[in-house]
């Protein structure tokens, strides 16, 4: 649909008022610029109406002020539109003005770094610490309290821990209600907490417990929410620089919540640094009450099963060692030569995509953006070219070793070191050396 146009604004006519004129010399006649004024014999302007283009010289040369403008009724009436217009807009600029400073005092109102502390049946998530030592990065550019979040039941002690990784100040909720994870108690309690409290950015692991507790507090307090974050940081305006890959993984976008609070985040664990741990660190406990009971929850836990994985499952987010393969290991049988490997270093195999996507080993052992997020002491990429959906799961290992027989891989831009070659040849013979020197000791 088109939009109307605005009308233009009418200039008018010149006419003489009757009985003012000075005769003054023919000052008018000689400023106009389309020969629209002549003098007669008194000495007095005639205005040709048909010459007149309203420009006003006349009218401001004239030293009686004997001439004015005037407008005909049809111009009027596009006056009287014109300025209805006109007053739309003022009242729009001041409904936008009053908008901003309800956005200013609403940003202006929150202060304070929280992290959520993930916890089942007492004992924290690795991820909850992680994001303790990131947001005390982010509190003190900011110049705010880092403060963490605990709720569950008898989990007084993990306020300590918090203290130790960084926090400055706990929220503690201990409640019988809250001792298994269910969305509605949860959300409820830190609810409460934000609404009372009102901290500026809330941090918690983008973890299956994290990622639906983040999104139903995102949606009931109506503010941003960034998933799977590999990166944090501040601007000139406070906000929270959110980083995260976008379209596939191709790119990296920077996301910006600027005008609700609390800003809300996710990060994958191991992404980021796990702090040093002070265990003499002291902070303040706030103790709060959740006014709710258990039969007024909908969700009821009758039994917690284990997933009986067993003894030989690994966390591969876990491994200090990982010997990664990826399209170039050929087959599913090949990948033996790596586990020999890992089995020297005491680490254990991994893959990338392509090897999952091909069935040749499980998805539980996926290194990348839609598999594990991985920060190991040694990594090393057998066989995988180094797509950025990769690379977003490892790049920050402490040395990563690449061995690829193609010399332009990208994975070698990351790799401390690499090694250009048949992997079926380099392999065997890292593991015979890994075994040697270990034999010597």
């Amino acid at each position: 649909m088109n939009k109307p146009k605005k009308p233009k604004k009418p200039r008018g006519k010149v006419r003489l008022l009757e009985g003012k004129c000075a005769a003054c010399g023919a000052r008018c006649e000689s400023v106009c610029p389309v020969d629209g004024v002549t003098v007669n014999a008194a000495g007095e302007p005639v205005i040709s109406l048909d010459r007149c283009i309203g420009c006003l010289k006349c009218v401001k040369i004239c030293p009686a002020q004997a001439l004015e403008v005037f407008f005909t009724v049809e111009e009027q009436k596009i006056l009287s539109e014109l300025a209805r217009l006109e007053g739309e807009v003022e009242e729009a600029a001041a409904a936008v003005a009053e908008g901003a400073d309800e956005i200013a005092a609403v940003l202006g109102s929150h202060r304070g770094v929280w992290v959520f502390v993930e916890q089942t049946e007492g004992k924290a998530a690795t991820v909850s610490w992680e994001l303790l030592g990131k947001g005390a990065e982010l509190a003190g550019t900011l110049g705010v309290e880092l403060c963490a979040m605990v709720l569950g039941d008898h989990v007084d002690h993990l306020a300590q821990e918090a203290f130790s990784y960084g926090a400055t100040k706990v929220y503690l909720m201990d409640e019988p209600v809250l001792k298994n994870y269910r969305t509605e108690p949860y959300l409820k309690a830190i609810l409460a907490l934000v609404r009372k409290y009102k901290p500026e950015v809330i941090l918690m692991g983008a973890t299956g417990q994290g990622r639906d507790l983040a999104g139903a507090v995102a949606t009931v307090l109506k503010t941003g929410l960034t998933a799977d974050c590999t990166g944090l940081g501040i601007d000139a305006d406070r906000n929270l620089l959110q980083t995260r890959p976008a379209f596939g993984g191709n790119i990296m976008a920077t996301i910006l919540c600027d005008r609700f609070r609390p800003q809300m985040a996710t990060v994958r664990p191991h992404v980021m640094r796990l702090p040093v741990k002070n265990p003499e660190a002291r902070g303040e406990i706030v103790r709060e009450v959740l006014s709710l009971k258990e039969e007024d929850v909908l969700t009821k836990v009758l039994e917690i099963i284990s997933d009986g994985k067993g003894t030989d499952h690994v966390d591969i987010s876990g491994a200090e060692y990982i010997v990664s393969g990826g399209r170039g290991m050929m087959n599913r049988e090949n990948f033996s030569i790596l586990k020999e490997l890992a089995d020297e270093l005491g680490g254990v195999v991994g893959a990338s995509r392509s090897a999952v996507d091909a069935g040749w080993i499980p998805h539980d052992r996926q290194v990348g953006q839609t598999g594990k997020t991985v920060r190991p002491k040694i990594y090393i990429a057998c066989g995988i070219s180094g797509a950025i959906q990769h690379l977003v799961g490892m790049q920050d290992s402490d040395t990563i070793i690449a061995i690829n027989r193609d010399k332009d891989a990208p994975i070698f831009e990351v790799a401390a070191y690499g090694l250009v070659g048949d992997l079926f040849q380099i392999v065997p013979e890292l593991t015979r050396r890994v075994r040697e020197l270990r034999t010597r000791k």
